[in-house]
């Protein structure tokens, strides 16, 4: 292929392999419960939200046909570490193997909690990845902090509200679900925030590297739309 467009650079496949990397670690910290203060969370919180900081830098960058071709990259990626960690599980371990335990608790993950983790994920990371783009053009490329801000917040959203009732609805009251989703859309957004100042930096470089600062003016925003890069 000739086309600029339809190629993807060294530095992009360095986002991408970050990013699954980021979405894959998240699956495994989820395991463990931790504390800062009063406030609990699980690990995958400490790293989850920087997927949604490479979706937004993606999406700045190249636009929304990348950040699409991204967003399937970390699924498949992401199911295929699910589905192999489930396969092992599985089988019966060795004689001499006494962690079966500690192995299932990592790697057995429930297949309600597999499938909302997978819906939540796809849902939430579009509707990032469309309303940076659709802010972008409408603000002519201005205030990015802001769209960053935003989109995070409407994606994260969307991926609370979708995985807590599916994953854990009937297991935990249903009276303790809003406040889930409450409390992981504020820590998703103040990491965000947080970490604003790197992510901006990170952006203006690369735009300087790649020449690139692409505008989705004639983008199709369907999803299955994946050659299409």
């Amino acid at each position: 292929m000739n086309n600029r467009n339809n190629t993807v650079s060294v530095l992009f496949m360095l986002f991408s392999v970050l990013f699954c990397v980021c979405l894959i670690t998240a699956n495994v910290l989820e395991t463990k419960q931790i504390s800062f203060g009063w406030i609990n969370i699980t690990g995958g919180l400490l790293v989850f939200p920087v997927s949604y900081i490479i979706n937004d830098c993606v999406c700045e960058v190249w636009g929304y046909r990348k950040a699409r071709l991204l967003i399937w990259l970390g699924f498949f990626m992401n199911f295929l570490f699910v589905a192999f960690g489930a396969l092992c599980d599985a089988i019966p371990g060795a004689p001499y193997w006494h962690n079966d335990e500690g192995f299932h608790a990592v790697f057995g993950l429930a297949p309600r909690i597999a499938a909302a983790s997978f819906i939540a994920f796809l849902v939430g990371s579009f509707i990032n990845a469309y309303v940076m783009s659709k802010m972008k053009i409408s603000s002519g490329g201005k205030r990015f902090a802001f769209r960053a801000i935003m989109s995070t917040v409407y994606g994260e959203t969307a991926d609370s509200v979708i995985f807590f009732p599916l994953a854990l609805g009937g297991v935990v009251p249903w009276s303790e679900i809003p406040a889930l989703i409450i409390s992981q859309v504020i820590l998703k957004t103040m990491y965000e925030i947080v970490i604003l100042p790197i992510t901006i930096r990170v952006v203006r470089k690369t735009k300087q590297m790649e020449g690139v600062d692409a505008y989705d003016n004639d983008v199709n925003y369907n999803i299955w739309k994946i050659k299409n890069i």
